[in-house]
């Protein structure tokens, strides 16, 4: 039986480095980025140089792959930088989804598009369900919502999966911030007052290919689905659970204010987001923010630095 053709774009990104070795062995994967990136997990999965901002390109590239299914996780993801370059800002996430979107309508595609739980303004004071009203407070949050906009309006099968906080092997995130500060004895000074729910890429790697294979017979298929690790906390709580795993204790953190931070792009003060429509579909709750965050400093990553080796002794 022939393998479902999946095409990942971003596939240099955090995420979607974790997605093509996750899901490479069970699937037909297609990769696409602005230029390829070796990495050893991804070797015999085929590579299109593309950039998403060229309608003209993306499409014909989509149209060759014939992919099944589209894992969109191409983005510009600065937030300070976004606000800082609003045009460029759109052009890749608004512009370059609606690309895709266009694309995935040539070949009849599923496409899976990962937006934010920056598309909310922070001011609800319990978790956003999907239906929520979104009110971005930044231009990435209001470029993601745009993308979602365009992949509504063009596409009948789709799931648009909003998630937080991101951190995992592959990419600079906040637990690396942390933890190459605190080795170079800088004071970490870190925002108290602003609370979201850490999301672990495999972990949501795994709720993807859950969506990826719900039956897609007749005209629709998808929808709009909210994931993230179970639990909530302020960055700086996360930064304590950060060092205390690191065994970085001793490190000299300091709970500041937003308003002390003075960053180019206001952030909502409570994007935690209600994960309970995709528990109810996959039959049980991610796991905790803590307990993936454990996995990831003293498993994952240890496990990861020892198959390089292994990799290099080849």
């Amino acid at each position: 039986m022939d393998k479902k053709r999946v095409l990942v774009t971003g596939s240099n990104g955090m995420l979607g480095m974790d997605m093509v070795s996750f899901i490479g062995d069970l699937y037909d994967v297609y990769r696409t980025d602005l230029e390829e990136k070796k990495n050893f997990r991804h070797d015999g999965k085929r590579f299109s140089k593309c950039d998403i901002t060229d309608g003209p390109t993306t499409i014909r590239m989509i149209k060759e792959a014939k992919p099944e299914v589209i894992i969109h996780t191409a983005a510009w993801t600065d937030v300070d930088g976004c606000e800082l370059d609003q045009e460029k800002t759109m052009k890749i996430n608004a512009e370059g989804t609606h690309n895709v979107a266009l694309g995935a309508k040539e070949v009849n595609s599923i496409l899976i598009y990962i937006s934010s739980d920056f598309v909310f303004d922070g001011d609800k004071t319990s978790p956003y369900k999907e239906d929520d009203m979104p009110h971005p407070v930044n231009t990435y949050g209001l470029s993601k919502l745009k993308g979602e906009t365009f992949i509504r309006k063009e596409l009948d099968k789709y799931f648009i999966v909003r998630t937080s906080w991101l951190f995992g092997k592959y990419g600079k995130n906040f637990v690396d911030i942390v933890l190459d500060k605190a080795e170079r004895k800088e004071e970490l000074k870190i925002v108290v007052d602003q609370f979201g729910s850490p999301t672990y890429t495999l972990d949501l790697c795994n709720a993807l290919i859950k969506l990826m294979a719900v039956p897609t017979e007749g005209h629709t298929a998808g929808g709009v689905y909210h994931f993230s690790n179970s639990g909530s906390c302020s960055w700086y709580k996360y930064a304590e659970e950060i060092l205390r795993l690191g065994r970085k204790q001793d490190a000299k953190i300091t709970p500041i204010t937003s308003l002390e931070l003075d960053r180019p792009a206001t952030r909502p003060k409570v994007s935690i987001l209600d994960i309970d429509k995709y528990a109810a579909f996959a039959g049980k709750t991610p796991r905790s923010w803590e307990a993936a965050l454990e996995e990831y400093l003293l498993v994952d990553l240890k496990k990861e630095a020892k198959d390089h080796v292994q990799n290099f002794k080849k």
